[in-house]
């Protein structure tokens, strides 16, 4: 069975650990008290009921799918000019993948699993490895 997932520009951020550090800054508290991570996107995905059952959301960073965060639930956030948007509930475990070029696009699109990039510790990468190092490894065939 393929999972469904979304792929998202990852805009003004420089790599992994400058998203992981975004987000903890961004850390809100819910309508529970408990503190969550959420994106936010102008429109809810037609699909997310398939999105929220396995899929991800896919970081395309420089130029690269090189990261994803698994989807975990969704809400409704009207801003301060009355526009409703849609919040995607993630996992604050940002997973790295083997690095996959992709080219720029507007808003989320979505992404099959077949044509995902697999995580980077499913090919023995070390988490450790500057992602552009990972990157120039890859497309030397050497990783």
């Amino acid at each position: 069975m393929s999972i469904l997932h979304l792929k998202k520009l990852c805009v003004g951020i420089r790599d992994i650990k400058h998203l992981r550090t975004i987000q903890l800054a961004r850390l809100k508290k819910g309508r529970d008290g408990e503190a969550k991570l959420w994106h936010r996107t102008r429109n809810t995905p037609r699909r997310i009921r398939e999105l929220l059952d396995g899929g991800s959301l896919y970081w395309v960073i420089g130029g690269f799918i090189c990261a994803r965060q698994l989807l975990k639930g969704n809400d409704t956030y009207v801003d301060e000019n009355g526009i409703r948007q849609c919040l995607l509930l993630l996992d604050g475990d940002v997973i790295p993948t083997v690095p996959m070029r992709h080219r720029p696009f507007q808003g989320w699109r979505y992404l099959n699993s077949e044509d995902a990039p697999p995580d980077s510790k499913t090919l023995g990468q070390s988490d450790n490895m500057p992602p552009e190092m990972a990157r120039e490894l890859r497309e030397l065939g050497l990783l």
